[in-house]
């Protein structure tokens, strides 16, 4: 985890799955009750996710609302959050460069920039 133009970057990597996704959900907790915003998860490296980390991934946008912003995701997770309707929901960005150049989207928009 790094600190990046105000926003804190969290870099994830290899698969996400109930044994191992725990350090992102840590993270996420933390960084909604410090009320650190915008809170940028990196998925380019991320290699698989089940269902647990899309639960994770939804109870952090649940707290975090449009501070939470999805980078890269990988062709993997990509496919994951298409297939289950997540990419018209989770804020998802090209690039960790762009998710930190966004602008905060309103409450209840998904804030990011790709085609759903």
């Amino acid at each position: 985890m790094r600190q990046e133009r105000g926003a804190r970057v969290v870099a994830v990597t290899g698969p996400l799955d109930l044994d191992s996704v725990a350090p992102l959900e840590e993270v996420l907790r933390k960084a909604a009750e410090d009320g650190v915003a915008p809170v940028v998860v990196d998925l380019s490296a991320a290699t698989f996710a089940d269902s647990t980390t899309v639960n994770v991934l939804l109870q952090a946008h649940s707290a975090l609302g449009p501070a939470l912003r999805l980078a890269a995701p990988s062709a993997v997770l990509m496919r994951l959050f298409t297939l289950t309707g997540l990419d018209t929901v989770l804020p998802l960005y090209d690039s960790v460069a762009k998710a930190l150049d966004a602008e905060p989207a309103p409450l209840g928009a998904d804030g990011g920039d790709r085609e759903g």
